[in-house]
């Protein structure tokens, strides 16, 4: 019995070494060297000027089982995937402070390594900045940025909503403007309770939104962000294209969801860059119909529009293709029209255009695609001539969010934006929307389709429905399961 239990102790002592060093693996992305943060940082610090700081809020903490996921913002700027931290830059010196929480051995013990406070000089090398120290030091730090010699230095800090996953600027605006009216809830968004204690807290600065300046680097990516985005579509084409195997008559517009989402995680997402539009028949009448409660009918298109959150990135593809695998006379028509519009409009995006030269360029050409082009119905022709004054073709940026910060449209193309090109037509005596969608990054010399390689042509959507899906291979189960 003794012998058992030194054996017992020694194995314990054997294992003690390797439980701890377990415990010390750090996570922390590999997309970014640190120079490539410290020169993003470095472009604030231009911008704000010597009497300036800049301070930025990381996201809150998760509730319960929730997965953190930082906000874009500040994940642009360092990296670090760590709840409750800040940064702040100092104008004056050019130097970077994070400031974190400290170490928590029992949350550790459960989940793995958690950067903290206790971890300075890992962080230093990991992001680049110059000081890492814990939260209770932010306080005294603002006072030490020139408080006590006036005048204070202006602080600037991102008044827009942050986005931490699948949300993107204008639709967290109206979500606050929805919360903002209800009587009963009214809370104040995140950023202006962070501005109302900063102000109440340090009344002497003069705070100004850091939002216009970040969106304005954001907006033009790097070689190594494309190379991520270039990723995030590669996935989400073929999760599409998954879903374009699986489409048979009478399966739910939710089990395209799940070929898709099956795709997505397989490849290394972290999930939905966000909630899938996938609406058969009318359903696609809906730009942004969510409910995928709905079976698929013979003879509907279907719309499918998906993207995964891939490394803090995402995409934005659309394709529609016929239930039944064979476009009808009309809906070839329609969809045929709607690929030329987007080969036209691809054919002028280059960088020194704008977006209203592309489209007034790609409208021209479509006049003269539809010279002898017949269409089923009256109905049908009108939305086709109308679309050639719709100036919504060329739609947003596409980065860290899918409705990416910045401005796509009324700006001077450049290389390295990345957004989408989006032809539409609407049919509103059938209820029939029409669209494709791909997304297109502007190169030194033109344009690259990151999304070329998903099927658009008819014929090869057609060839496509031909093989099987994931749905075919692994049906679903009839419930409730019996033995």
């Amino acid at each position: 019995m003794k012998q058992r239990i030194t054996g017992y102790v020694l194995v314990l002592f054997l294992m003690t070494p390797a439980f701890a060093f377990a415990q010390e693996r750090h996570y922390y992305q590999s997309d970014f060297p640190a120079d490539e943060f410290a020169a993003r940082r470095a472009k604030i610090f231009e911008k704000i000027g010597n009497k300036a700081i800049a301070l930025i809020q990381g996201a809150s903490g998760v509730a319960g089982f929730s997965v953190f996921r930082q906000s874009n913002s500040f994940y642009y700027l360092c990296g670090l995937e760590i709840a409750h931290a800040y940064l702040l830059l100092n104008g004056s010196n050019k130097t970077t402070t994070i400031y974190l929480s400290h170490r928590d051995a029992g949350r550790e013990r459960g989940e793995g390594k958690i950067l903290s406070a206790e971890d300075a000089e890992l962080i230093k090398k990991l992001t680049g900045v110059e000081h890492v120290r814990g939260v209770e030091f932010l306080s005294s730090d603002l006072v030490g940025t020139g408080l006590i010699r006036p005048p204070a230095p202006v602080l600037y800090t991102p008044l827009s909503p942050a986005e931490t996953g699948t949300d993107s600027r204008d639709e967290l605006l109206r979500g606050q403007a929805r919360r903002s009216s209800d009587p009963w809830d009214g809370r104040p968004s995140r950023e202006a309770r962070f501005r109302q204690l900063l102000k109440s807290r340090s009344p002497q600065f003069e705070i100004r939104d850091l939002s216009p300046i970040l969106d304005a680097m954001r907006l033009i990516k790097s070689k190594r962000e494309i190379e991520i985005i270039r990723k995030a579509t590669r996935i989400a084409g073929l999760g599409i294209i998954e879903a374009m195997r699986s489409t048979k008559p009478g399966i739910f517009e939710y089990q395209l969801d799940a070929a898709a989402k099956y795709i997505f995680f397989l490849n290394g997402a972290r999930g939905e860059g966000y909630a899938s539009i996938i609406g058969g028949g009318t359903n696609a009448w809906m730009g942004h119909y969510f409910h995928k409660a709905d079976r698929l009918n013979d003879g509907d298109l279907v719309l499918m529009d998906y993207a995964p959150d891939y490394h803090y990135y995402t995409s934005d593809v659309t394709r529609m293709w016929p239930v039944n695998g064979e476009y009808s006379k009309a809906q070839r028509q329609l969809c045929n029209y709607i690929l030329a519009y987007r080969n036209a409009l691809f054919k002028y995006v280059k960088p020194g255009i704008t977006s209203n030269e592309v489209l007034d360029l790609a409208a021209k050409d479509m006049e003269k695609y539809l010279i002898g082009k017949t269409f089923e119905n009256p109905s049908h022709l009108k939305a086709v001539k109308a679309s050639l004054e719709f100036r919504g073709h060329f739609q947003h940026p596409v980065g860290m969010a899918v409705h990416d910060v910045g401005r796509a449209r009324g700006v001077t193309l450049q290389p390295g934006m990345v957004f989408t090109i989006d032809p539409m037509i609407w049919i509103p005596e059938e209820k029939l929307y029409v669209r494709m969608e791909d997304i297109v990054v502007v190169t030194s010399d033109g344009a690259e389709n990151l999304s070329a390689f998903v099927p658009s042509t008819l014929e090869d959507i057609e060839r496509m429905m031909e093989e099987k899906g994931v749905i075919q291979f692994r049906p679903p189960t009839s419930l409730p399961i019996k033995d």
